[in-house]
């Protein structure tokens, strides 16, 4: 039952509108003016007002900035294209002619209550999201994680370019979404973009657009992944991957707001925010001369570092209780929770693939779990001093190859692995069985020269 009041100074009218209405499932209560509405009822406690445009005093549109967050619909008998714009301009939802049709009215009525409830409970699950997750669900109570919200409250509002830092798995990309959340492009379109996993001869074309006919295979023109982002933001991951060419176009889109598509002569304006992540270390990038020092400078204007998830301390049980949450519910699953065995071996574990590797062994216990409890042997981690993998076997835990062994034992091992593997399983499998993500096994493909094979 929804509470309705309609304001009409005919007597016979706001008697039949009572009648329709409360026929309708709902409550109704009546006024003549809008001085009578706000003298006799408390106006914000409606989930719908219906009001007639003229009335004794007051226009019935005076009635939305005294009942803010309730709809209004306006009626009126002077039906014109002017009064019905005027009334949607003061902020009435929608206008009805009369004499209007019973049922024509009962319709406007139920879509007006269906997206105010709508309205609401999206208001409600926000407020819980932000009660119980800090920042656009990212899990942390940790100083470093606080610093990290703080952060992201302060830049989110401007238009600032941002710089996330952080190892690879420690959520980067959730940052540049929290930060567009709270933006005032959250209306906007958010377009992330792996610069990695774009092969380099499309990566210009893909981020910038191109003309018909500007290369070989151009028969039409398209849009690029920055144009697509015009009016709101575009996520740049993995901005050290980016080739000379991309960083000075990118360069020139965030000095004058401008890009050109590949093969054309003129500019196009772009309104978008640049988000740039990375795992890398960019100065010493800009020493070697692989990445432009003033593209550096203006990517860094607010610089968020993510801590690795061995630093989080705390937040470690509390996340890992989260995403086995998700994992259930993700895969259909009963509700979980670990044993103290479990939750020791978590908090102790190193987790050189942060969260990602975390969310990851959590997902893989789930599916072998045979009961309500996830036992340690289930999470199959790596005993925490291991650095070094004597046998080629097929892992089943989560190898990250980030941890205290040392690189050049890791990177022989990943070389191994991949040469001996890669015919009998697909990238993404090859990724899981070595804890990592499909991006990291990519990127760790071009630095050791590792070809893809093809089917």
């Amino acid at each position: 039952m929804s509470r309705i009041l309609v304001i009409e100074d005919e007597p016979i009218i706001r008697t039949e509108l009572r009648r329709l209405l409360t026929r309708a499932g709902h409550e109704v209560s009546e006024a003549g003016s809008v001085h009578e509405a706000e003298t006799d009822q408390v106006l914000d406690t409606f989930e719908l007002i219906l009001s007639d445009l003229r009335l004794p005093g007051a226009p019935g549109t005076d009635v939305i900035a005294k009942a803010p967050g309730v709809p209004v619909l306006i009626m009126t008998s002077y039906a014109t294209v002017r009064s019905a714009v005027d009334a949607m301009k003061l902020g009435a939802v929608d206008y009805i002619a009369k004499p209007f049709d019973h049922d024509e009215l009962l319709l406007q009525v139920e879509r007006v209550l269906r997206e105010g409830r709508l309205t609401r409970q999206n208001a409600a699950l926000k407020r819980e999201v932000e009660r119980v997750y800090a920042v656009g669900g990212i899990v942390g109570h940790c100083a470093a994680m606080r610093d990290v919200f703080e952060r992201i409250r302060k830049v989110a509002a401007s238009p600032a370019t941002v710089l996330v830092l952080g190892e690879s798995g420690t959520g980067k990309e959730l940052v540049a979404r929290a930060i567009h959340a709270q933006s005032p492009r959250h209306d906007g379109p958010l377009v992330a973009v792996n610069c990695a996993a774009i092969p380099e001869n499309l990566l210009e074309s893909e981020l910038f657009g191109h003309e018909k006919g500007a290369f070989t295979g151009a028969q039409a023109a398209h849009t690029g992944l920055v144009e697509s982002a015009d009016g709101g933001t575009l996520f740049l991951d993995e901005i050290g991957e980016l080739p000379p060419p991309a960083q000075a176009r990118l360069l020139r889109m965030l000095q004058d707001g401008e890009v050109r598509r590949v093969g054309a002569t003129r500019s196009r304006k772009v309104d978008a925010r640049i988000i740039a992540a990375t795992h890398r270390d960019l100065p010493k990038r800009v020493q070697e001369g692989t990445f432009r020092q003033d593209l550096y400078f203006r990517l860094r204007v607010v610089e968020i570092k993510l801590p690795p998830l061995r630093e989080r301390g705390e937040d470690v049980p509390a996340l890992a209780k989260h995403l086995l949450e998700k994992a259930c519910q993700r895969l259909n699953r009963p509700p979980a929770t670990f044993s103290p065995e479990a939750l020791m071996a978590i908090t102790s574990h190193p987790w050189p693939g942060n969260v990602r590797e975390l969310e990851n062994a959590i997902e893989r216990s789930v599916i072998l779990a045979d009961g309500p409890v996830i036992t340690p042997g289930l999470l199959s981690l790596e005993p925490s001093g291991s650095g070094t993998f004597e046998t080629p076997e097929l892992p089943e835990a989560g190898l990250g190859l980030e941890g205290s062994a040392s690189p050049d034992s890791l990177e022989e091992y990943f070389r191994r692995f991949v040469l001996e593997h890669q015919d009998k399983l697909g990238e993404t499998e090859l990724a899981r069985r070595l804890g990592i993500s499909r991006k990291a096994l990519w990127e760790r493909r071009q630095r050791l020269g590792i070809p893809r094979t093809r089917a």
